[in-house]
């Protein structure tokens, strides 16, 4: 799906700060503070040569997770609403024991 065709302003959290004024913050922006908290506190003696697949889990199970109850378990408009194939997403459900 062609990505201006996306509406991204729900893609967003709010939070309120300390003033009770409420922040905006997107989705990548939370990803991104994430990953560099990760980083910072990795321990500098291990070497890093998964984090690809580590990061699109953290991301990809919450997503199926939801995906999955906002579909009550229909494959087929969730793997329509995903804009993966049907058989992507039953692979997937069974890599994380969702089937």
């Amino acid at each position: 799906m062609p990505e201006n065709l996306i509406d991204k302003k729900f893609l967003v959290n709010f939070t309120k700060d300390n003033q009770n004024k409420v922040i905006k913050k997107p989705l990548r922006l939370l990803v991104k503070k994430s990953l560099e908290n990760y980083l910072l506190n990795l321990d500098n003696t291990k070497y890093i040569n998964n984090l690809y697949p580590l990061i699109l889990s953290e991301l990809e199970q919450p997503l199926l997770d939801v995906i999955m109850q906002y579909t009550r378990g229909n494959q087929t408009k969730a793997a329509l609403m995903m804009g993966i194939n049907r058989s992507t997403l039953r692979k997937k459900l069974k890599k994380y024991g969702m089937n």
